[in-house]
């Protein structure tokens, strides 16, 4: 073949083993020959609506089997795929289709008022999923495209969520992509009888590549859904002997807190994933109890995303820590200077490899600011012990300034998470005429309690230097969150840090 790119990755999983389960959705299954035939359909239906080697095409919508049809068709022709994040408003919507230059936007129904009310430029053609979709696939050609892409030609832009502005559209290569899958079937060992279960949204890199992309190369099944519903994921393991998943701590936290938690069947789980934020230990000791280990790691869209991971090995002697570089992947932690930061030091940690991002779409000046030297900036904030394992801190920017003592978030909300009574938190820095900045805690109650605010910061005396002491603590009834499930500390800095 003269494609070595992801649009290849159909074809050649249905030389190999066609009539095996690629897909299952909503109680319908897809095999990898009908993968590869359907992908090919579509890539004819995109080529006859303008789309040439290095267009973007775009995808709005939920998990569903079109969001992989449209990757794979795209990467068929050289073009380039841009997943938009569902709960993005309408202009929002139009900054991004405009920012990568969209040819083709495919979205599902229930998108269609957002797209509709965005007034994006001119030729962009828009495809709905459902029956003009089937139509458009029954009609078209299903000979097969082999359109030379080369490893290192662009596959797909990920638009990053911006601490000012407008977000950044990473890059990611055909090769980017690959060597992250390779870096996920060799560090997590997957099998081809795997059956993950895909709830987290594919428009994130992590849903897409530390899961659905790497299953689908090694041959196994995807189980899509089209959100994530906790008691629904402990049926959906049962039903369907779920082997390996993707969440952030949020939706692990929501599973162990359903009712039917305990006597729930998973003895099929093999591989929890878990990242997006530092996991607390009072979380990892309740998966612990079942016999589970949540599979730490660290990553970030840049570099596609896989950096650092767990293994089940360590997951108890290291907990807390994000692991090692994954195998081919390089990371290490440099100080304010520069230098490499000695173990226990906090400094930042930095990331090269070739599943690191060539850079941003369009932006010089922040591909310059973030790629130096052939390395990533993370911007995330790290220490590194004497064994190599490296423990994220926070972001940098989350950072704030007490009396002169760097103060980390993170480190202040895991202590919180372990209190009675304590379901969520965010701490946030504040200004303060004595201090520059102190700490302030957001903490979402346990449901049916009602915990003291000045007691909950008298228990946290014993467990923190003073300096990392939030000085208020403000009961609240929820915390916004991004659509991954992260804590969206923009807008809780907006809305409590005055």
């Amino acid at each position: 073949m003269r494609n070595e790119g992801i649009g290849s990755w159909p074809a050649r999983r249905a030389r190999n083993t066609p009539h095996r389960t690629a897909l299952v959705h909503d109680g319908h299954t897809t095999s990898y020959a009908e993968l590869h035939e359907r992908a090919t359909r579509l890539a004819h239906v995109l080529r006859a609506a303008g789309v040439h080697r290095g267009d973007r095409v775009a995808y709005l919508g939920p998990n569903h089997p079109t969001f992989l049809e449209t990757l794979f068709a795209t990467g068929m022709l050289g073009a380039l795929f841009v997943p938009l994040n569902t709960r993005l408003a309408a202009p929002e919507i139009t900054y991004q289709l405009d920012d990568c230059g969209a040819v083709v936007l495919i979205h599902a129904p229930g998108h269609a008022d957002q797209v509709e009310a965005g007034a994006h430029t001119g030729g962009l053609r828009t495809i709905e999923v459902g029956t003009s979709y089937e139509s458009l696939l029954t009609a078209a050609d299903a000979t097969p495209i082999d359109e030379a892409v080369a490893p290192e030609d662009l596959c797909l832009i990920m638009y990053t969520s911006g601490t000012t502005g407008h977000p950044k559209g990473a890059v990611l290569t055909h090769a980017n992509l690959t060597w992250n899958a390779v870096n996920v079937l060799v560090d997590h060992e997957l099998t081809a009888d795997d059956r993950a279960l895909v709830s987290a949204p594919l428009f994130h890199t992590a849903g897409l590549n530390m899961l659905a992309l790497p299953v689908l190369l090694k041959g196994g099944t995807c189980h899509l859904v089209a959100s994530f519903d906790p008691a629904e994921t402990l049926e959906l393991v049962e039903r369907h002997r779920i082997t390996s998943m993707f969440g952030v701590p949020t939706m692990y936290d929501l599973m162990a807190r359903q009712p039917g938690w305990a006597t729930a069947d998973l003895t099929s789980l093999r591989r929890l994933l878990c990242g997006g934020a530092p996991v607390p230990t009072s979380l990892l000791a309740v998966y612990q109890r079942r016999g589970l280990s949540l599979l730490q790691g660290f990553g970030l869209t840049e570099a596609g995303p896989g950096v650092l991971f767990l293994d089940a090995e360590h997951a108890i002697s290291k907990a807390g820590s994000a692991g090692v570089p994954h195998f081919f992947s390089d990371a290490r932690v440099l100080a304010p200077d520069g230098s490499e930061a000695a173990p226990g030091e906090l400094g930042e940690i930095v990331v090269r490899g070739p599943h690191v991002s060539p850079g941003y779409w369009r932006r010089p000046e922040a591909t310059a600011a973030t790629f130096t030297d052939g390395w990533l900036r993370s911007g995330d904030a790290a220490r590194v012990d004497a064994d190599g394992y490296v423990t994220i801190a926070d972001r940098l920017k989350d950072m704030y300034i007490s009396g002169g003592e760097n103060v980390y978030p993170a480190e202040v909300e895991d202590a919180l998470l372990v209190l009675p009574g304590v379901a969520a938190c965010a701490v946030i820095g504040v200004p303060d005429e004595k201090w520059g900045e102190v700490g302030h805690a957001l903490v979402v109650p346990e449901p049916g309690t009602d915990p003291n605010p000045e007691r909950l910061l008298a228990q946290l005396a014993g467990a923190l230097a003073k300096y990392k002491l939030p000085k208020t603590l403000l009961l609240v009834d929820r915390l916004p969150r991004t659509a991954s499930g992260k804590l969206a500390k923009n807008q809780i800095r907006a809305q409590y840090r005055n």
